[in-house]
């Protein structure tokens, strides 16, 4: 699954247009619509994405002994 296709997904979940989502975030529609098509958003993004929409977003890597490296 694309990042892209997860933030449509997502909208879809929380019943939220992805014009609104761009709003919400400061982005104009036709901007985040472009960066969609692209696949070129970014993971501060996604996280902008996660604080406007009240949710939590996580993009980590798992080390051996459990420790997480990543965004958070």
């Amino acid at each position: 699954m694309t990042t892209s296709d997860m933030i449509r997904e997502l909208c879809e979940k929380m019943n939220i247009s992805i014009s609104e989502l761009a709003r919400r975030i400061g982005q104009s529609p036709q901007n985040f619509n472009k960066k969609l098509q692209r696949g070129t958003v970014k993971a501060e993004e996604m996280m902008e994405i996660a604080d406007a929409l009240g949710i939590t977003f996580e993009q980590s890597f798992m080390l051996p002994d459990g420790e997480k490296v990543g965004l958070f």
